[in-house]
């Protein structure tokens, strides 16, 4: 069962948990699958609070990219659509990550993708594929 109730104010403030961290260092540097399992586990580890699903959040956006690396069309596809009920959640930012241009920046990966369509995806222009913008400033 998904808990998609929109944050609060409140959910967006506080540290982001260090698996989180990784797995955002790891979707910047293009690692994907390794991204999702740190992702995976913030998510896992964090039972009950709102930020599980910003993870989520990323860790889709995170395997949309994993599937257009791959090749895999209706994959991204897919993952693409499922990803929008985590990430309309949020607001622009959130815990220091910039949800709002994360948004942005597959919005604009997937409109390339469905402009050249499944038979020319070796032409997909792996530079639209941008990092998720983060701080993390706030001491403990």
């Amino acid at each position: 069962m998904f808990n998609l109730s929109a944050p609060t104010p409140a959910d967006c403030q506080g540290l982001l948990h260090p698996k989180a961290i990784e797995g955002m260092e790891l979707f910047n540097a293009g690692h994907y699958f390794e991204a999702h399992e740190a992702l995976e586990a913030a998510w896992r580890d964090n039972k009950t609070g709102p930020e599980r699903d910003l993870y989520r959040a990323i860790l889709q956006v995170g395997v949309v990219y994993l599937h257009i690396t791959h090749q895999n069309y209706p994959g991204a596809i897919k993952v693409y659509h499922r990803s929008l009920k985590w990430l309309d959640l949020w607001p622009e930012t959130c815990r220091g990550v910039a949800v709002g241009q994360l948004h942005r920046d597959v919005d604009a990966a997937i409109a390339c993708l469905q402009a050249l369509g499944p038979a020319r995806m070796e032409d997909f222009d792996l530079s639209l594929l941008k990092p998720v913008q983060y701080t993390n400033s706030e001491k403990p």
